[in-house]
């Protein structure tokens, strides 16, 4: 299939050196990436043990009041509004 691509230059530029230093053309080197990316989430590699993740149980630190957490967040957006738009601040 023919389409058009349009990449980053950091990423043209990394596939472009890859396809260079492995002798290879453009267009095998992306579509090879773009195999790996989507094989991820697939079955792992063999030889390789999986990554297992052990749930710790945590908290909030004493005095934080999870409830009101929402409350805090819009009290800082309100601060951050009113000191981009100068409304309640006083020039000394």
């Amino acid at each position: 299939m023919r389409t058009t691509l349009t990449l980053e230059d950091d990423l043209a530029r990394r596939l472009r050196e890859l396809a260079r230093s492995t002798d290879r053309n453009f267009k095998d080197v992306v579509n090879d990436a773009i195999r790996k990316g989507l094989s991820v989430g697939d079955a792992a590699p063999a030889g390789r043990e999986p990554f297992v993740v052990h749930p710790q149980a945590c908290g909030f630190r004493t005095g934080v009041d999870p409830t009101k957490l929402n409350q805090l967040y819009d009290d800082l957006e309100m601060e951050d509004l009113r000191a981009e738009s100068g409304y309640g601040v006083h020039e000394k």
